[in-house]
């Protein structure tokens, strides 16, 4: 089976490629709606503003959501303060 690749967008949503299934708190599965054309992943809401939850409807770029992780933080803090 090919490998599911979830990728974590800075300032946005997660990004998922490859098959998977997306399964609800109540345990019933979330049917994937089809992709648009030319479309290879999926977008999954961080933010929690989505009103298409649990997809990704781009209100993250309304509430100025700042996901980034703080193993990234941490790296560039250490970066700018040695001049790096």
């Amino acid at each position: 089976m090919p490998e599911v690749t979830i990728t974590v967008r800075r300032y946005g949503s997660f990004k998922v490629e490859g098959p998977f299934r997306l399964v609800g708190s109540d345990g019933a599965e979330i049917p994937l709606p089809p992709l648009p054309l030319g479309k290879t992943a999926y977008s999954l809401c961080r933010c929690g503003m989505s009103k298409n939850k649990p997809f990704c409807d781009s209100s993250h770029k309304l509430c100025n959501f700042d996901g980034t992780e703080a193993h990234i933080l941490e790296r560039e803090k250490k970066a700018a303060s040695s001049g790096s």
